[in-house]
């Protein structure tokens, strides 16, 4: 079978990228740039646009004159035009429709007393549009014939951007939020499954419709879905209706999660953790954590943490609904528990896995980084607290109770600068105690950010990562028809309401108490 089609299409696409990065590169485009603030971000539009425009032409040119032939080259090669029409919009949200919303929402003025403008509140960043704009593509226009098998890749998108997140975790600094990630995340997933299996016998629905549905709502969405299936013998209609389900609820909390975390002023910590236990699929955990903190990745590495935690549960839940279904069943075929485990378990989790422990050892940025950041305070005498500062700060020490708090800010004022990673910790748990004023946290805040530092190595993951998300979630859209939405009808709709409300509502309350917001 020939996979290519001879389209203009890829050709076109790759004059387009050309053609701007070329307009960017020799500052043509600097009054459209500078009116959307977007002149930080010129030179990835270079290095992106030359990159896809030659890429596009050169396959282009290829498929209009070159004889194809059936082969992997031919199937490959046949995905260009579909992952160019996927980064083009991409591209064409981040770079152009986000920033005109912001400018825009930003011309309207803040929204009552929140202080912020309507784009915040909404979280209408490039993720949300990009993802929006996918949908509507898929349902107003269809996605063309040329570009179904690059679409396809989007999830490979995604899977590569979380194993590359695992660059910007150790081992070291990441103990207290994994003991966090676990208890939380093993307590909602255990109990997410056996709510849903408890609703569904009282409901009457099959065991196998009650078992691959469980799985969807309590671990991971689609992946468990579809590592579930085989061992509770589920129909393809009720591995269609759990899909549903979840792409429904997923997408309303994907939208709802942002704005709700900017009302109850949630941090990044508190709301990746919310989001990363509360929000089903993988890709639309990336979606909240990136709207509600569009130009940073704290919020998208927590959310991460607490969403691969998930997954690492997925081998004890296959095992509990295998035996679970036997039980039910009679007669059930058996079944190998160990090749469904070793057979399903997303390959994306290994890999983030391995990335973690080599980003562990050192290997990416000093081995106590977290958060892509370093403690170092060999600083400059220029970085050094100045004379009004200490002053300032000695003044209020006073109000400082704690003696581990009293030693720290003590350290500080002698020395000019944070002297050791607990302080650091310490002096970050001071402010969001809210104890001195707002200049002196101010200062405090100062001190942190002189100590901090992020490797160049890290920094290239970081905009690595934020395009393989961009790339995944716009393909994502692309994926979501209202036809599918509409298979969450019925019975599976009503109980993933259920279950879904009680989860992302407990989360909430379990975040709002447990989890202690920092810098």
């Amino acid at each position: 079978m020939i996979y290519t089609r001879k389209t203009p299409a890829t050709l076109i696409m790759g004059i387009i990228f050309a053609a701007y990065g070329w307009a960017v590169q020799q500052h043509a485009l600097d009054g459209v740039l500078n009116y959307l603030h977007q002149t930080k971000h010129a030179d990835e539009m270079v290095a992106i646009s030359l990159t896809a425009g030659i890429i596009g032409i050169v396959i282009g040119l290829w498929q209009m004159i070159a004889p194809q032939k059936e082969g992997h080259l031919d199937y490959y090669l046949s995905t260009a035009g579909g992952v160019l029409f996927i980064l083009l919009v991409a591209a064409a949200v981040k770079w152009g429709v986000a920033p005109l919303v912001a400018e825009a929402s930003k011309a309207m003025g803040n929204v009552g007393g929140t202080g912020k403008p309507i784009h915040k509140l909404l979280g209408l960043n490039y993720v949300v549009l990009g993802i929006l704009g996918g949908i509507i593509i898929v349902n107003y226009f269809r996605i063309p014939q040329w570009a179904e098998n690059g679409v396809r890749l989007s999830r490979l998108g995604l899977k590569t951007g979380v194993i590359l997140l695992g660059a910007l975790y150790s081992i070291a600094e990441l103990q207290k939020l994994g003991t966090l990630s676990v208890v939380m995340i093993g307590f909602f997933v255990l109990g997410s499954v056996g709510l849903v299996l408890w609703i569904g016998a009282r409901r009457n629905i099959p065991n196998s419709m009650g078992g691959v549905l469980s799985a969807g709502m309590g671990v991971c969405g689609v992946s468990a879905t579809v590592a579930a299936s085989p061992v509770v013998q589920a129909k393809s209609t009720e591995i269609a209706y759990t899909i549903g389900t979840i792409l429904l609820w997923g997408v309303l909390m994907m939208f709802l999660f942002p704005p709700i975390g900017h009302a109850l002023g949630l941090g990044p910590v508190q709301f990746g953790a919310w989001a990363g236990t509360g929000i089903l699929n993988s890709a639309q955990v990336a979606g909240a954590a990136l709207a509600f903190q569009p130009d940073g990745i704290e919020t998208l590495k927590v959310a991460e943490i607490f969403n691969i935690t998930r997954v690492l549960f997925l081998p004890i839940i296959v095992l509990w609904l295998a035996v679970w279904y036997v039980r039910r069943e009679e007669g059930a075929k058996q079944i190998s528990v160990g090749q469904v485990i070793v057979g399903k378990f997303p390959v994306f989790v290994l890999g983030f896995i391995l990335v973690f422990a080599l980003s562990s050892t050192g290997i990416f940025a000093p081995a106590n980084h977290y958060k892509g950041k370093y403690f170092d305070n060999n600083i400059s005498e220029s970085k050094l607290l100045k004379s009004d500062d200490i002053a300032k700060l000695r003044a209020e020490s006073g109000k400082v109770q704690r003696a581990d708090r009293r030693t720290a800010l003590n350290n500080l004022i002698e020395n000019g600068k944070v002297m050791s990673i607990d302080d650091d910790d310490t002096l970050r748990g001071l402010v969001n105690a809210n104890i001195l004023s707002k200049d002196a946290n101010h200062i405090l805040k100062g001190a942190h950010k002189s100590v901090r530092h992020t490797a160049k190595r890290v920094k290239k993951f970081r905009a690595l990562i934020v395009w393989f998300f961009a790339f995944g979630l716009v393909g994502l859209g692309m994926q979501i028809t209202f036809s599918s939405i509409k298979q969450a009808g019925g019975q599976p709709l009503v109980i993933g309401t259920i279950v879904g409300t009680i989860k992302a509502v407990g989360a909430l309350v379990v975040v709002w108490m447990f989890v202690r917001e920092t810098i």
